[in-house]
């Protein structure tokens, strides 16, 4: 069961600079500034007054900066605060995010005694043509050395990758696949490239020397990589942005694939291709077909505003297509009734 999450966004804290697609504050609509442990524990506090059942993890999660880089004093003041909260009973543990290169024996030692469970690593490409174009700082063998560190931790490791990056193209995004499947992360996140307003990307896409994905090529790139993690057994948690105001927001994403529901737009893909094999194979369906899959496969069977059963009528020449739900269907399964 996925944990429950009380955000604590500290935007751009700890980066040593800005990394070309970064623009942390049209993302959080947030300002790098000093962290003030005041307005981190209201920020904590309003999450954890959400609903939310106990029998699931809570966690404490600092994202949006880079936190192993950040300075000691201040982690250890942030763990503290943390720290307290789970003591009192009312989170389970701490979870962040930050740059491989600030993975070190040094910075492990600083969070050593806290709760924390989950570390989260930037990665973006292990490709270092596409790590140098981005101004990262950072190349794909800090990349190997972090989670090799983080290997020895009891630390549950997730890794972020993105993808139509500068330099970035299919190899380059099936290598960087390939080599996060090797580390055998908990958890993955994949993330399409955006071009923020204010980002060094802007400039780059305002000159025609950078094109983003379009909607249509990310979310290809996306299911395909969603499969390939899938066969790994490794999952994907999340497929793009969070929407947020700032990010729907006009003129904040200048260009590229952002879409409010892009995870939800990638996984109704993969289902409308569930529906066509079926389909193809089965021959027999008539005029009219009825879908059975689990109860939270609907949506995405049927895609946005029915999107996928437009298709699959127009494709198949159907005239009525019904989706039921049956709890008993394993996940990922997929059944045409036979009327």
């Amino acid at each position: 069961m996925a944990p429950f999450i009380a955000p604590v966004f500290i935007p751009h804290a700890g980066c040593p600079h800005q990394c070309a697609f970064c623009n942390q504050k049209a993302i959080t609509g947030q300002a790098a500034g000093k962290i003030s442990m005041t307005t981190v524990r209201e920020q904590i506090d309003r999450f954890l007054a959400f609903p939310h059942d106990r029998n699931r993890t809570v966690q404490i999660s600092f994202y949006g900066g880079n936190f192993l880089g950040l300075p000691g004093k201040t982690i250890r003041s942030l763990l503290d605060l943390a720290e307290g909260i789970v003591k009192q009973g009312h989170a389970d543990g701490i979870r962040f995010s930050t740059r491989p290169d600030t993975v070190s024996s040094q910075t492990l030692a600083l969070i050593r005694e806290y709760p924390v469970q989950t570390v989260e690593i930037g990665v973006q490409s292990m490709d270092d043509t596409v790590l140098d174009k981005t101004r990262r700082g950072h190349t794909a063998r800090d990349t190997e050395n972090a989670i090799r560190l983080l290997a020895e931790t009891p630390y549950e490791i997730g890794l972020q990758m993105m993808t139509g990056l500068p330099g970035d193209n299919d190899a380059a995004t099936w290598m960087t696949a390939r080599r996060l499947a090797e580390f055998t992360p908990a958890f993955v996140r994949i993330y399409p490239a955006l071009v923020l307003k204010g980002s060094p990307m802007a400039a780059w896409y305002a000159s025609g020397e950078f094109i983003p994905l379009s909607l249509d090529e990310s979310v290809e790139r996306a299911k395909g990589l969603y499969l390939f993690f899938q066969k790994k057994a490794i999952p994907v948690i999340r497929m793009g942005l969070q929407a947020s105001d700032e990010l729907n927001a006009e003129q904040t994403v200048l260009a590229g694939p952002y879409h409010p529901a892009f995870g939800h737009l990638v996984l109704s893909s993969i289902w409308l291709d569930k529906a066509s094999e079926l389909l193809t194979a089965y021959k027999n369906y008539g005029e009219r077909v009825v879908f059975h899959v689990r109860p939270e496969n609907i949506s995405k069977l049927r895609g946005q505003r029915n999107t996928n059963i437009k298709i699959l009528m127009q494709r198949f020449h159907l005239k009525a297509i019904d989706v039921k739900p049956d709890e008993n269907m394993a996940d990922e399964d997929i059944r045409i009734e036979r009327l």
